[in-house]
């Protein structure tokens, strides 16, 4: 079908819970519908590891582009993004034949001799080339084996109807062995781990189109999930920060430049790169203060219900001698085995109220302490999405004051799959560039 006008882009969000197709008008930015499915996909398999089935998420995704296909033709584009880091095997036809490590495994913690498969590569677990590199020295590749990309790289190649990944630097920065300077996978870091460089995929560094799906429209690259998220939440990349509170956290800013520093620079899918800093409890920190109130209250006898809006009601006047909590309960990326701390707690402070904000702000200042500690930036607005900050309004207060930066928050949802839209469309033409792409952002009054 000839498509003369574009009028919709589609953003395909393959997430570790759940997927999301979310779709955009073109002109406006405004999101015409978005749809969610649960990525019920785990798979048993060692204690350490942490699987997904492909075919299973690949059906699921079919079955959400076909139904929005079926509802519209005028659809111009298709982007895909999904969960970085994690890693499947494909064949020579493009199918696969392993099931999907996330970027959850841990199996590059495990020991060999006196120290982890991740500490050997300098990396951590998760990452598919520690993922790799395991399966490498225990042989765990499967026979058939000719290559390996990301679960939304999968996704987007099978829609498209190619044979072969091609990797966004995006993604391909995520395995680790990547060298931001060419852009292109280390060969002499990969064969001095005992690996080959054959099995790494190709990769590009634009929006490059894989194909059509079955209804004509045309499938990009896949991006990964944190510069997708960035794509689709920040109006002015030179000018803001994003920070994401989901089950963990999240700051980001973009660089023109990959020097390295205190934070992970990432590079974008076109050009230019992003600072990150990723913590590990973030969401998780609060939820795991409303269950331990919920036990208390069970102490007495009682069942409590959801303790959140009374919880955000005891926090929304920041509470004198406040706590200083360090929300790192469940370590660090760096450092696994690090855990939070409480100071400054005294009889006048040991209130569930100053437990309550002190969590929020140590939430807060674990991703400020990042920012700080990556230099000095004349940003001057602060961007935040993640369903934590959207549904609590002191961690919202409490970002603006930290930061001392007025906070935005974009009027859609799924920030990740709206991102990929964008830079679908700036692969179909509709827009020069992703920052012409991303005027079309609006933030909630």
């Amino acid at each position: 079908m000839e498509r003369d006008i574009i009028m919709k882009a589609l953003g395909l969000d393959i997430g570790t819970t759940t997927l999301c197709l979310t779709v955009i008008d073109a002109t406006t930015g405004s999101t015409i519908e978005s749809t969610t499915l649960p990525n019920d996909s785990f798979v048993a398999g060692q204690p350490f590891e942490r699987l997904q089935d492909p075919a299973q998420i690949l059906q699921k995704a079919r079955e959400l582009v076909n139904a929005t296909a079926a509802k519209y033709d005028d659809i111009a584009a298709l982007g895909v993004t999904g969960q970085m880091h994690g890693m499947l095997y494909l064949n020579a036809a493009g199918i696969a034949v392993s099931l999907l490590a996330t970027w959850q495994d841990e199996r590059g913690n495990q020991l060999l001799n006196d120290a982890t498969y991740a500490q050997r590569l300098s990396s951590a677990t998760g990452f598919g080339a520690v993922t790799h590199y395991y399966n490498t020295l225990n042989h765990q590749i499967p026979a058939d084996a000719v290559i390996f990309c990301t679960i939304h790289d999968y996704v987007a190649m099978r829609l498209a109807g190619a044979k072969s990944p091609l990797v966004n630097v995006t993604d391909a920065a995520s395995f680790g062995l990547f060298d931001l300077t060419t852009g292109q996978f280390d060969h002499a870091a990969i064969e001095a781990a005992g690996m080959s460089p054959a099995l790494f995929p190709q990769v590009t560094a634009g929006a490059a189109r894989l194909g059509s799906t079955e209804h004509d429209i045309p499938v990009f690259s896949a991006i990964g999930d944190n510069q997708a998220s960035f794509i689709g939440s920040v109006r002015e990349p030179e000018k803001s920060v994003l920070v994401n509170v989901g089950t963990g956290s999240q700051i980001s800013f973009y660089t023109g430049n990959a020097s390295p520093g205190a934070l992970e620079v990432r590079p974008m899918p076109i050009a230019g790169h992003l600072k990150v800093g990723a913590a590990l409890c973030g969401g998780r920190a609060y939820a795991a203060l409303e269950q331990f109130f919920r036990q208390a209250i069970s102490l007495a006898g009682h069942e409590a219900g959801n303790l959140y809006p009374a919880m955000d009601a005891l926090a929304e006047t920041a509470p004198s001698h406040p706590l200083e909590i360090l929300t790192c309960f469940s370590g660090t990326r760096v450092s696994p085995d690090l855990r939070g701390s409480i100071n400054n707690l005294g009889l006048e402070n040991f209130t569930p109220a100053h437990f309550i904000h002190g969590v929020l702000a140590g939430t807060v200042n674990e991703l400020y302490n990042m920012y700080k500690s990556a230099g000095q930036f004349e940003h001057s607005i602060l961007v935040a999405s993640g369903n934590a900050v959207r549904r609590g309004a002191p961690l919202r207060r409490i970002f603006a004051e930290t930061f001392g930066m007025p906070l935005q928050i974009p009027v859609h949802k799924e920030e990740a799959a709206y991102g990929a839209a964008l830079f679908a469309l700036v692969g179909a033409g509709k827009f020069a560039s992703l920052d012409d792409a991303q005027k079309l952002i609006q933030y909630r009054e």
